[in-house]
């Protein structure tokens, strides 16, 4: 941020990280969310942000370059991965623990191992396997000097050596998660941190991970539920980590009020439980002359079951054939693509598969209407993104978010799950009513996108922190910080 812009938001005194698994090339809602917000932060708080990721893909460098370009990453946000930092940064000779290879093991791979990962014509790590199950992943530093041996055994062990600059055994971890923590340690430097946690497999470890200087939250990005239609609520066990150890976390940010009512149904009132959505950047002024045929459809969605997009080119078919203008462009694309081309050519409905197309969210304020077939979602991004440039969302009522932000009939078109003749009926009555009441419901749409402005959602997001760091500080029953 320039020196001369004061910051809008005051955060608590700390430092930034933002927690993730990977960073995905064709990445969908929950990577577009945390990096949105990790950019808000730096523009509106002044706060530096650090994206952690522990996965091992080889190319970082050239994703924050094109991250940078597409203007994902901004100042005050860098990407920061596990083994591109060790890589990087010598361990400090007073960094606490030590190399234990009886207790361990540590047996290099030759070059005869099965796998190997290279950038440009550098080897970063060799793998061997036995069958489809890794037995050991060893990691190289540019040099080619080893890194890390990661060692995994047929019965769930494992253990990772790191090693220094020669090779040689440095730390060793009985599981990966210490290596983790170890490195959580190095990077918060004992100082006063908070540590927002977005993908599950991050999730589960940060539980595990108690530090007086470490303030702790976990985004819950999506639907905590089975989606099978039955009586009695179930937890996905993808989710079960988390919500069955809610204790372990200073905050749980849920994206609506409905999800939060649910979660204390099933565990009961808990005091670490927020509710924050997703903030976007909302336009500076509204728009009615952008051109906007009233059938023109948008549908910004991954090809896969959970989108349940062949509902949509169904629903689409049919309100086809009594408007004819009615047409839709698919932006996504998936391992389901092949059978909603199917679809397409069953129903002969209009409907376009434009693929992965970036910024493709630039293409809602050309739309009249978007679709929103999904069994579940958190709070879809695209909702609020298209309400706010006045695009009127027909959505079905799913866990969660439709209901949360669309007043049906008033901003845009509620449809029970799982009926496309509802999604049907509905650009039916959107295309036969007068051009005021068409008007009306898209203002009404971009006065309701106003509550998730990034000052608003940023706002909310200082007082969680601190609401946040106040029960961390119960909980060690020592203070360890204070507001900037």
């Amino acid at each position: 941020m320039d020196e001369t812009t004061r910051a809008q938001v005051a955060f608590p005194a700390g430092r930034q990280f933002t927690l993730t698994w990977s960073i995905p090339d064709d990445f969908g809602g929950m990577t577009s969310a945390l990096l949105h917000r990790s950019r808000a932060f730096a523009r509106l708080a002044g706060t530096p942000v650090s994206i952690l990721t522990f996965d091992a893909r080889p190319d970082y460098s050239t994703v924050e370059h094109d991250l940078r370009a597409r203007g994902e990453l901004t100042d005050g946000v860098q990407l920061v991965n596990i083994w591109d930092w060790f890589r990087s940064n010598p361990v400090p000779q007073d960094a606490p623990g030590k190399a234990d290879t009886r207790k361990h093991g540590f047996s290099p791979l030759g070059t005869g191992a099965r796998e190997s990962t290279r950038r440009g014509d550098r080897e970063l790590s060799r793998t061997r396997s036995s069958g489809s199950a890794v037995g050991q992943v060893d990691y190289y530093r540019e040099d080619g000097t080893l890194l890390a041996s990661d060692w995994r055994d047929a019965e769930g062990g494992r253990s990772v050596t790191l090693c220094d600059a020669h090779g040689q055994p440095l730390r060793s971890f009985g599981s990966v998660w210490g290596l983790y923590r170890f490195w959580l340690d190095l990077l918060t430097e004992g100082e006063q941190s908070f540590l927002t946690v977005d993908s599950k497999p991050v999730a589960a470890f940060i539980a595990t991970y108690k530090r007086k200087n470490a303030v702790v939250l976990h985004v819950v990005h999506s639907s905590h539920l089975e989606e099978e239609d039955t009586e009695e609520a179930r937890i996905k066990a993808s989710r079960q980590p988390v919500f069955e150890n809610l204790g372990a976390y200073d905050s749980v940010v849920l994206l609506t009020q409905r999800q939060k009512s649910d979660v204390q149904k099933l565990f009961g009132a808990r005091d670490n439980l927020a509710v924050i959505g997703n903030g976007r950047i909302l336009p500076d002024e509204e728009r009615d002359d952008i051109p906007r045929p009233i059938g023109a459809g948008i549908m910004l969605a991954s090809l896969q079951t959970r989108k349940r997009v062949d509902h949509a080119v169904r629903a689409i078919a049919r309100a086809a054939a009594v408007h004819p203008e009615v047409t839709l462009d698919v932006y996504g694309d998936g391992p389901d693509r092949d059978r909603v081309a199917a679809t397409i050519t069953e129903t002969d409905a209009p409907v376009r598969l434009r693929g992965h197309v970036p910024g493709a969210r630039d293409l809602l304020g050309g739309a009249s209407f978007l679709l929103l077939t999904s069994t579940s979602e958190g709070l879809p991004l695209v909702l609020v993104e298209s309400m706010a440039v006045g695009c009127i969302p027909i959505a079905y009522d799913i866990p969660y978010g439709p209901a949360d932000v669309i007043k049906d009939g008033t901003n845009g078109f509620l449809v029970r799950a799982g009926e496309t003749e509802g999604v049907a009926k509905a650009i039916d009555t959107l295309i036969g009513m007068p051009p005021r009441k068409v008007a009306a419901m898209r203002k009404a749409a971009r006065k309701t996108a106003q509550q998730f402005s990034d000052l608003a959602i940023t706002r909310l997001w200082a007082a969680e922190f601190r609401a946040a760091a106040a029960r961390h500080t119960a909980s060690t029953k020592k203070p360890f910080w204070k507001l900037r």
